[in-house]
This record gives C-alpha cells, structure tokens and sequence, in this order.
C-alpha cells in the first residue's frame, strides 16, 4: 500500500514538475523569443506591416485594400450603392465581403469570396450583356461597363479589350491590397484629369511603385493601391 501511495506520488511530482517547465518554455521563453526576433529582425511585418503617411500617422496597412467612395447621401440606408471616388486610384471589387449579422455590437467586415464557379451565368463558356441577375457573369458585365465609363476621358477612351481580369473580379478574401500593373495604368487617364496633373507623371508614379515578382519568378507584378494614393496625395499637394 505504502509503495503504491509512493509510486502515485512520485508519478504526480514528475508530472507537475513537467507541467512547470513546459509551462516555463512553451508559455513564457518560446513566445518572448519569437517576438522579440521578429520585433529585431522584421519589426515592420511583425506590427502589422504599417504604412505610414508623410506626418507619420498610420493610414492602413499593406496587407489588406481599402476603397475609396465617396460619402453616402444617406449613411444610414443600406441599400444606397457607393461610388467610387474618381480622384485615387480605385483597388479590386470586393463582391465577397459581408457584414457581421451575429453580433450587431460590433461593426464588422466579413472577409470572404463569392463562391461563384468561374463560368457562374455563363452560355457557352461566354458571359452575354443579358446575363442572369447575381450571378457572377452579371458581375463582371456590370463592373466592365462602370471601368469603361468611369476611365474613359475627352482625350482617351477605355476599350473593352483593355480590361485586364482584376478589374472585375475580386480575390479570394476580397481585401487584396495590391492590382495588376494593367489596371493601374488604365487608371492613369482619369486620375490625371481628376487631379490636374500630367499624365507622364501619373505615369510615372505607377511604374515607381510597381513591384516585380517576389525572387523574380514568384507571383505576378503587382501595385499596392494604398501606398499608390499616398504618394499621388503628396504629387497633388506639391
């Protein structure tokens, strides 16, 4: 009887020491380490990768889009569609996002994507101007002819054909912060109009903040919207 109390009791002393020190590594050494490596060797990603305007103030970050509307004529009424504000350069569609209906105390934006099948209101692998309501080929048109219609200026007229795909289609979370090359200079002619500049230099601003595939073969080339309007606000104030 002695032995098995003693057994049992040295049994639970091993265990709780065991619990201790894992307590100690896992819970209190492991998570300073890892923070404090990242806080020293990557501290912009660590902290949200943070951009910052030119007065220091944190605007966003680069990991996640943001739009540019103008103000609703009713901010309270739901159905009112936005509009986008032609002076900055306008990011994806962001058709998946959803509104938060569980807890009405907090305000929130539900990352998410359609989960429509590519060909979604389709005939014969084409998507047609009559093509059924919500599905994601009524989408597409629809946001084909606002690109056109909202880019097109006196001097420069959008063709169809020049729509490249992330014009009119969001992503997967409906929060990519970054476009195509193609659609950010399809932009150029409307943002210069919009805000009394050259178009070289809005030229200009797009290819200083394209970015090339990561390690030159991963990815696509890519335009982050946010730091994209950033650097046209201070071309505008300049």
């Amino acid at each position: 009887m002695n032995n098995s109390v003693g057994n049992a009791a040295r049994l639970l002393g091993a265990g709780l020491r065991a619990l201790l020190v894992l307590t100690v590594i896992c819970g209190v050494i492991y998570p300073l380490a890892v923070t404090g490596i990242a806080q020293a060797l990557f501290n912009d990603k660590a902290n949200g990768s943070e951009i910052k305007d030119k007065s220091g103030q944190v605007v966003g970050s680069s990991l996640i889009g943001q739009t540019y509307n103008l103000p609703k004529n009713d901010p309270n009424d739901a159905e009112e569609a936005t509009r986008p504000d032609l002076m900055w350069f306008q990011p994806r569609p962001s058709n998946g996002l959803g509104s938060n209906s569980v807890n009405t105390q907090y305000s929130l934006i539900l990352s998410g994507a359609t989960n429509r099948s590519a060909d979604n209101g389709a005939v014969n692998g084409v998507c047609a101007k009559d093509a059924e309501e919500g599905t994601l080929c009524a989408q597409v048109v629809a946001a084909k002819e606002a690109v056109i219609a909202d880019n097109s200026t006196a001097a420069h007229l959008v063709k169809p054909q020049d729509v490249p795909a992330d014009a009119v289609t969001s992503s997967g979370s409906g929060l990519d912060p970054n476009i195509s090359p193609a659609y950010a200079t399809l932009q150029v002619h409307r943002v210069a109009e919009q805000n009394n500049l050259d178009v070289k230099q809005v030229e200009k601003l797009v290819a200083d903040h394209t970015t090339g595939r990561t390690l030159g073969f991963m990815g696509e080339p890519r335009v982050n919207v946010l730091e994209l309007n950033i650097a046209l606000k201070a071309l505008s104030k300049g």
